[in-house]
């Protein structure tokens, strides 16, 4: 699948909003410095131009945080109540929440260590979680319940009401599973 389309859309909507040119955005933990002129993102940790679908998302929220971010709301909704969220469901768990359930469902515990490599805080819910700052201003819940002998375990990823106002669901699936393959 090609990312051309969404790439030249994204670089669109930066061209006039960054002044100089260049902007950095910090996200999971790394900084990357977006060069408009160029038409190039590299990421400071290993000074390597990033993949298509992450570039995609690095203009998308730099266009809305150029535009002004919506203030977090507070209350966490779940994939399945975005836009076309129920129905894009089962392949979002798959991309996104299987993965931390196989890393972390027998071991929730170890999900707290999370904050010791990215931007996270732990906070009292679930067996384990944590609320991930993705992006500045942008948060992500993770819980994590350890199973028993009647269920197994289980996970979930929330997301902040406000964040369909910076992105849409395609967006945010395609950030649940890069969550999910760095936690």
């Amino acid at each position: 699948m090609s990312y051309e389309t969404a790439l030249q859309k994204g670089w669109e909507k930066v061209a006039g909003v960054i002044p100089s040119g260049s902007a950095s955005v910090r996200f999971m933990g790394d900084v990357y410095d977006v060069q408009a002129r160029e038409k190039r993102i590299l990421s400071r940790s290993c000074n390597a131009p990033v993949k298509d679908f992450l570039s995609i998302l690095l203009l998308h929220y730099l266009a809305a945080r150029t535009a002004g971010l919506p203030a977090p709301g507070g209350e966490w909704i779940s994939f399945k109540e975005l836009a076309g969220g129920e129905s894009y469901y089962p392949a979002f768990r798959k991309r996104a929440i299987e993965p931390i359930l196989h890393k972390y469902g027998k071991q929730p515990t170890l999900l707290l260590e999370v904050g010791l490599r990215l931007p996270a805080r732990r906070i009292q819910q679930a067996d384990a979680a944590v609320i991930l700052e993705v992006f500045e201003n942008i948060e992500v819940l993770i819980e994590i319940w350890a199973g028993d002998e009647e269920f197994g375990p289980e996970a979930n990823m929330l997301f902040d009401r406000t964040l369909p106002l910076i992105f849409c669901t395609e967006d945010i699936a395609v950030l649940g599973g890069f969550i999910a393959k760095y936690l």
